[in-house]
C-alpha cells in the first residue's frame, strides 16, 4: 500500500512539474514575441550626439544647495513629527 501511495505521489509531482514547465515555456515565448512586436512597432527617436553637449554646472558655491537640503530635511522631520 505504501508503494502505491508513493508512486501516486511521484506521478502527481511530475504532472505538476510538467504543467509548471509548460506554463513557463509558454510565458517565455509570449514575452519574446511581445518584445519583438514592441521593437518592430515602437517609434525610435535618434538623437545626434554632435548637436548637443552637456553644459557645465557651477558648483563652487554650495550654500544654496545646503540650504535646500536643510529645508527638505526640516520639512520631512516636521511631517513625521520627529
Amino acid at each position: 500500500m505504501d508503494t502505491n501511495l508513493l508512486l501516486e505521489g511521484l506521478g502527481l509531482m511530475f504532472l505538476g512539474m510538467g504543467i509548471v514547465f509548460g506554463f513557463l515555456t509558454i510565458l517565455v515565448f509570449t514575452v519574446i514575441g511581445m518584445s519583438g512586436l514592441t521593437t518592430r512597432f515602437a517609434a525610435v527617436d535618434h538623437v545626434d550626439p554632435s548637436t548637443s553637449s552637456p553644459s557645465a554646472i557651477d558648483v563652487s558655491d554650495h550654500r544654496q544647495v545646503v540650504a535646500v537640503i536643510a529645508a527638505a530635511v526640516a520639512r520631512y522631520r516636521a511631517a513625521r513629527g520627529a
